[in-house]
């Protein structure tokens, strides 16, 4: 018998797996969407009060009794519409309150309003530092840089352009404006249109008394002044609507006190309001003070006579912000 029987050998060739598809991640978001509302439910139950759930448990037993409540939510978070005496769980709750408004109390409102001024004067510093920018950029304002100055307080920004002996912003006893002062007041325009504050523009002029014949004087001047620079001020593209008041001070309120003659005296002020001050200006309530002063800053140190001193910012010398203190 032959027992030579031939060998037979099987080579299974493995061919590699198939693209499974996207099921499997539809699964798995199920999964995690599933796991994410277990985790809630079980951190709403650990923080919710025993008359809270019972007021759920009440919800699952009679869902249609249960709706018939005035309120449309199960637990009353204090911001939902007043519901029924008699079937709220806040039995104290009495008066209507709007859905999504509660109301605050006095603290939180001074709170709040103490962060919105921090927040308004954040602007204005911003607003400064790009009045800077823009005289620094310009070669042409180069010779001015002296007679601009601003400080930020509490009323505002205000920024301050001053005569100088040789450079008058004025025509003598007129006010017909220098063509560099009209330059000036256009770059000012530009960016203070940027910001939604209005302004106030104020006119003084020195101690030296003026007057001709039909009486005109001090007064009438600077009030005429503050009026060109406004319509200068349009006419670099700020709306009316932007100002607040235009206001002569004529030598009522003196920039040198020292000097009253000093021609830093004869300047024109813009005052980038705040919302404060612009209450104290159209008469609210709520205001307490008056910006019709030169604002004091909002740091101020003492000197050594014990008076305060007046931080003035000059923020055109060798284009760094540079503190100057005047005596009050």
């Amino acid at each position: 018998m032959d027992t030579n029987q031939p060998i037979i050998v099987k080579r299974v060739k493995k061919v590699a797996a198939g693209h499974h598809g996207g099921a499997w991640k539809i699964a798995f978001a199920d999964f995690a969407v599933a796991m994410m509302a277990f985790f809630l439910v079980m951190w709403l139950m650990s923080s919710a009060t025993p008359e809270q759930k019972k007021a759920i448990s009440g919800y699952f037993q009679d869902p249609i009794g249960f709706s018939q409540s005035a309120s449309p939510y199960v637990i009353d978070l204090g911001g939902t519409p007043t519901p029924a005496p008699d079937r709220t769980l806040n039995p104290e709750v009495t008066e209507d309150i709007t859905p999504g408004e509660q109301p605050l109390d006095s603290s939180s409102e001074e709170a709040l309003d103490e962060a919105l001024e921090k927040i308004e004067l954040e602007r204005l510093d911003v607003l400064l530092i790009e009045l800077q920018r823009k005289i620094n950029d310009s070669e042409s304002f180069q010779l001015y840089k002296d007679q601009i100055v601003m400080d930020v307080s509490r009323d505002g920004l205000r920024i301050q352009i001053t005569d100088t002996e040789n450079r008058p912003m004025f025509d003598l006893g007129s006010a017909r404006l220098q063509p560099y002062f009209e330059d000036i007041l256009y770059l000012m325009a530009d960016t203070v249109r940027a910001v939604p504050n209005k302004i106030s523009i104020g006119g003084h002029t020195d101690a030296k008394p003026y007057s001709d014949d039909s009486g005109f004087g001090n007064w009438e001047l600077s009030t005429n002044r503050a009026n060109a620079a406004r319509r200068a001020l349009r006419a670099g593209g700020l709306d009316d609507e932007k100002v607040a008041r235009v206001v002569g001070y004529a030598s009522s309120v003196l920039f040198d006190r020292d000097n009253p003659y000093s021609p830093s005296n004869r300047r024109i002020d813009i005052l980038v309001l705040t919302k404060r001050a612009l209450q104290l200006i159209e008469g609210e309530p709520s205001a307490t003070a008056s910006p019709d002063e030169p604002a004091e800053p909002v740091e101020t140190a003492p000197s050594s006579t014990g008076k305060p001193l007046r931080e003035k910012i000059n923020v055109f010398e060798d284009g760094v912000l540079q503190f100057e203190d005047v005596g009050d």
